[in-house]
């Protein structure tokens, strides 16, 4: 029971991407950026960045300074402590999420090769959560850090009630619970909000499949994670033109004896396009060899979590060629074109860490924090901090991702489409490589039990876990 136990949470990271304030409302308007938002997101003269360095497009947050005073928990006249960390003690995953603390270790050094921010030295606690002692790390952190930066739990909503109480503010990779999601003294660089859904790239397949999205379906996890993301597909994807079967197959999250009877189930009721919700290693992977073996060939979409070289190496079969998935991230594959991408690989390979689009994630969410720290100068307070994270309004983090709004707390409007093709991934939407498709109308609004768990306010901010 435990090991099954085990196995359920571990879906969590897998999901995390589906993908992803104290002092400040996130904002009227909860669809726009400003005119003004790219330039706010900039540290000004008074403020000091400094250095000639830079990240991608983004102009570098980090420089030599005076420092400051001692103004708050973690922060001293030459010292910024953060917190970070992951789940990489996870006994049945070990080293689970690991590559966002290696982004983080990279981009610390980086920033503090060039000064720190404003002279001071940055200093990043790590803390291993192995998903269950998340609430243990969270008590640890709130008595030793700044801020939490970068830090990807996958366990989230039962860190919020200990984080809340001692008002820890964090700029994480993701967020997987809509408790988190929304939660107050939260900006993530690549919002998943719980109540909006990126649906745009509906359309796009649809364009690509016109005849298969009229017969589509799902497959998903018995697990919570697994089913919310099912619903907002389910609840989305028709206004962009598809049409659902009544056949939706539901799996153990923990894995199944034999996928061919669930293969066989969507062949009959007429599925041509399935959307799988879940972890591609091992559920689909053996799923897609069952279906092969009983002839079954339909279009399989994902979302950005299986994403992984890994997934494309066990394709030799090319049993997943007809595997799709959106990404709002210039892939590795196209590195070469794309400064920003080049640069987190250098960095971090460099450092002698792993990467992965999750860490990508990690160092735009640094860069994020890194700016607005900056722009508070000598006198950085967790408040001016949060001030400036809610007029960042435009960020794409130098050019490693689609424009997101994290002031907002709005997800990108734009997304391409990969494909696998034998052990590669290639980019099959827009046609242009390196091009993404852009849909502002394909940012829709949700309603129903994912959005009621979060217990919003009129600010879009989760009440849940409130002091």
């Amino acid at each position: 029971m435990r090991r099954t136990y085990l196995h359920l949470l571990g879906a969590l990271v897998a999901l995390a991407m589906l993908a992803a304030a104290c002092g400040s409302d996130r904002g009227d308007d909860p669809a726009g950026s400003d005119d003004d938002g790219a330039e706010s997101a900039a540290p000004d003269d008074d403020g000091g960045s400094g250095g000639d360095d830079s990240f991608g497009t983004l102009e570098s947050p980090c420089g030599e300074g005076d420092g400051g005073p001692a103004t708050e928990q973690g922060v001293t006249e030459g010292e910024i402590v953060i917190g970070y960390g992951d789940d990489a003690g996870f006994p049945t995953s070990p080293g689970l999420s690991h590559e966002t603390s290696d982004a983080m270790e990279a981009m610390i050094k980086w920033c503090n090769d060039q000064g720190g921010i404003n002279g001071r030295e940055i200093v990043g606690n790590y803390y291993d959560a192995a998903i269950t002692n998340v609430v243990n790390v969270m008590t640890q952190a709130c008595g030793e850090v700044f801020m939490l930066v970068g830090n990807a739990w996958a366990l989230d909503s039962a860190q919020e009630e200990t984080r809340l109480g001692c008002d820890l503010p964090s700029v994480p990779t993701y967020s997987v619970s809509p408790e988190f999601a929304n939660a107050p003294l939260t900006y993530q660089a690549v919002p998943n909000p719980a109540d909006f859904y990126t649906a745009g790239w509906a359309g796009h397949l649809a364009e690509l499949f016109p005849d298969a999205v009229e017969n589509a379906s799902v497959m998903f996890g018995n697990f919570a994670a697994t089913i919310d993301t099912k619903d907002k597909v389910v609840q989305t994807f028709p206004e962009f033109g598809f049409e659902f079967l009544d056949c939706p197959q539901e799996y153990n999250i923990a894995g199944e004896p034999d996928w061919k009877p669930f293969a066989q189930k969507l062949d009959s009721c007429g599925a041509e396009i399935v959307y799988y919700s879940g972890q591609p290693y091992p559920n689909m992977q053996n799923l897609l060899d069952d279906a092969a073996q009983v002839g079954y060939e339909p279009i399989w979409l994902a979302d950005s979590n299986a994403y992984l070289q890994s997934f494309a190496d066990w394709n030799s079969t090319g049993n997943g060629d007809n595997v799709y998935l959106r990404t709002a991230f210039t892939p590795f594959e196209q590195a070469e074109s794309n400064p920003a991408t080049q640069q987190y690989i250098d960095l971090v390979e460099g450092n002698g860490g792993d990467i992965s689009q999750l860490g990508q994630q990690t160092t735009s969410s640094f860069l994020l924090w890194a700016t607005a720290a900056s722009a508070c100068g000598a006198d950085l307070t967790r408040e001016c901090v949060l001030d400036e994270l809610s007029g960042i309004t435009s960020w794409d983090g130098g050019g490693l991702h689609a424009e997101t709004n994290p002031g907002g707390n709005m997800p990108p409007e734009c997304s391409m489409i990969l494909k696998l093709e034998g052990t590669s991934w290639v980019q099959a939407y827009p046609e242009e490589e390196g091009e993404m498709a852009c849909d502002p109308d394909g940012t829709v609004p949700l309603s129903g039990r994912v959005v009621d768990q979060a217990e919003l306010d009129d600010d879009r901010i989760s009440t849940k876990f409130q002091q």
